[in-house]
């Protein structure tokens, strides 16, 4: 069956935020037609890329999953299949399936005011196609799904072992019984290097400084009473609110009281490991607990594989690779068959997409982000990015509820355009990822910028977004709308 080459709503990616948002779209605005442009071969986004050994979430899965339709398993740590299983399923049973185009990159799109359409540029099987929408919405995410960020050590050409980054991972590796060096002290090395010490001889894992560590439970005790208690409809409801609850209170106290929740985090760390353990050394790093994401374990596996030998954690500098490992800057040596550069990740904004309006190239480091949704000059398009204290689907909802809502206000009203407009071009800017992380800050430049006035800022404060993109649409002026009528006249002029 032929597919139709226009459909109102564009959706780009489909992992777990464009998944979401098709699934509500065909709930709140059912009349419209729409598809999913997916570049690789299978749904599901970063669950379905990442197969390295542990891959699991790093939020509980009743505030990572869809509000829409609740999760009710046992753990709310949930493994990476498991997760990508409950994406897909979802999509299965809101008849997203038959939506999603696969092997469709898009490469650029182009908006003509005159006949209000986005013209979108998309390769398939190495042909150009162009297919056309109302609305363009980017579900694409904010990293690279072709490679990772692979730094060049010195001497790696003559290790005689294997060089793996995380999101290349091979299917057939086998590491059991190896030596194995993790590089990185991020949410994916704290995950490799438990599940990787299951078979190998050794793993060490080598960080140039430490992360906050924190061990969380794998279940969640009061959601597994309320589901056997209540309808399935509540016990998700009060379960979310209070996971919700949890996590913003956590990040507003490791704010407001960074050295009491220092002091907490390096004592929930020291129960787990032994008395002599170097936890200053290895476990506090020099930076304010959520200047960069805290790194959760489930039921503290890191620090049972540390506790029984099975793994290490070493705190040093790499001065260069040797035929049979790592040479350290402190002299140390580190032998190893394989190593595991789990460095971070390389970040590409809207997927890497060129936007253009009215034949002029959208220059995305000048555009401003208006509610975290929509890009200023930028007509019907929209964008979904989550905050990084909290799941981030928790903000990728209220997003994808805004642009709905927006587009079914302008069907009543006739609208068929709507851009924000900065309404002070004075106002200071800063970057839009306001996050430590050292993958964030290489990238920042690439990337659109916040102001500093209200709706023009990214909170990260989940009840703030709640506000403003639940108020009423025209109620700040940032938002011109224009009719099908008023376009007409304008050519006729």
């Amino acid at each position: 069956m032929e597919q139709p080459s226009h459909v109102d709503v564009l959706i780009i990616g489909a992992g777990i935020s464009g998944i979401g948002a098709a699934c509500r779209l065909t709930e709140d605005l059912p009349q419209k037609s729409y598809a999913i442009l997916e570049a690789r071969d299978a749904s599901g986004g970063t669950w379905d890329l990442f197969r390295y050994p542990g891959v699991r979430s790093d939020s509980d899965l009743h505030t990572l999953g869809y509000q829409f339709r609740p999760w009710m398993g046992e753990n709310a740590i949930v493994d990476g299949p498991e997760v990508l299983g409950y994406i897909r399923d979802t999509a299965a049973e809101y008849g997203v399936d038959d939506k999603i185009r696969y092997g469709h990159q898009v490469n650029s799109a182009s908006w003509d005011s005159a006949e209000a359409i986005w013209a979108v540029d998309v390769t398939v099987g190495g042909k150009p196609v162009t297919m056309t929408c109302d609305w363009l919405f980017s579900a694409s995410g904010y990293f690279r799904y072709d490679r990772g960020y692979q730094p060049h050590f010195e001497g790696q050409e003559r290790f005689n072992g294997q060089i793996i980054h995380p999101q290349d991972w091979p299917e057939d590796l086998d590491y059991s019984g190896k030596a194995v060096v993790v590089i990185g002290s991020g949410a994916t090395a704290v995950t490799l290097v438990p599940a990787m010490a299951e078979q190998a001889a050794h793993v060490t894992m080598l960080q140039r400084s430490p992360s906050y560590v924190i061990s969380v439970p794998r279940k969640d005790a009061l959601a597994n009473l309320l589901n056997r208690l209540l309808p399935d409809d509540l016990a998700s409801s009060i379960t979310r609110r209070k996971n919700i609850w949890r996590q913003r209170i956590a990040f507003k106290l490791s704010k407001s009281q960074p050295q009491l929740v220092k002091r907490f985090l390096r004592w929930a760390v020291g129960k787990q490991l032994p008395d002599d353990y170097e936890i200053d050394r290895h476990f506090a790093p020099n930076y304010d607990p959520w200047d960069q994401r805290l790194c959760a374990v489930p039921s503290g596996d890191l620090f049972r594989s540390l506790s029984t030998g099975a793994c290490s954690v070493v705190t040093d500098q790499i001065s260069s690779f040797t035929e049979d490992g790592i040479e350290l800057v402190s002299g140390q040596r580190l032998e190893a068959d394989i190593v595991v550069t789990a460095t971070g990740l390389e970040l590409l904004a809207l997927g890497g997409i060129e936007l253009s309006v009215d034949g002029s190239q959208v220059d995305l480091p000048e555009a401003l982000v208006y509610k975290g949704a929509m890009l200023s000059e930028v007509p019907n398009f929209a964008f979904a990015m989550g905050n990084y204290n909290v799941s981030l689907t928790l903000k990728v909802g209220l997003v994808i509820d805004y642009v709905w809502r927006l587009i079914g206000y302008m069907d009543r009203c006739g609208f068929a355009k709507c851009t924000a407009v900065n309404p002070d071009p004075s106002q200071e800017t800063r970057p839009m990822l306001d996050f430590g992380a050292g993958y964030v800050n290489r990238s920042l430049h690439l990337f659109p910028r916040q102001g500093s006035i209200e709706h023009w800022e990214m909170s990260q404060d989940l009840a703030r977004d709640q506000r403003e993109l639940g108020s009423e649409l025209t109620a700040d002026g940032a938002l011109q709308f224009e009719r099908s009528a008023d376009r007409a006249a304008a050519t006729v002029a």
